[in-house]
């Protein structure tokens, strides 16, 4: 395999290993506190801006998933190592277009004294659901790095 694709997929992994990072951060850090006060996801309320962080990490790294998945396509080793990736990132990131992030939204948006805190602790534990796929996504992403 050649260098230019040894540090693509090496960029992916650390992309993907970043993300992996993130969702155990908000896991461990934000998520067990902001359901008894809403306002510290709420950056007008002086909260955490979330998307900050994860629209341009999930953007580049859902591109970089597709390129490498791409340019190793004729290593059958490799390209089974990033299959499994894909397809893991994939289910995650449907999974939170479709529920996780329309409700964060709405409790980003919501008046504090209006949050149903028993909705938002179900989030979270909802949230903590999709870390299997993040890990998932960086094992096989390291796989790949490996067999090369």
């Amino acid at each position: 395999m050649s260098t230019p694709t040894l540090v693509l997929l090496a960029v992916t992994t650390l992309l993907s290993c970043v993300a992996l990072g993130g969702a155990i951060y908000e896991a461990v850090v934000v998520d067990p506190y902001w359901p008894k006060r809403p306002g510290i996801i709420q950056p007008r309320n002086g909260g955490i801006a979330r998307k900050w962080f994860w629209f341009p990490v999930q953007t580049v790294l859902d591109v970089l998933l597709l390129i490498s998945l791409i340019v190793v396509w004729s290593d059958d080793d490799a390209r089974t190592a990033l299959i499994v990736a894909v397809v893991a990132h994939l289910v995650a990131r449907v999974w939170a277009v479709i529920e996780l992030i329309p409700a964060a939204r709405e409790f980003e948006r919501a008046n504090p004294a209006h949050v149903d805190e028993s909705a938002a602790a179900r989030w979270t534990r909802r949230s903590w659901l999709r870390m299997p796929f993040d890990v998932v996504t960086c094992v096989a992403l390291l796989i790949a790095l490996a067999i090369n």
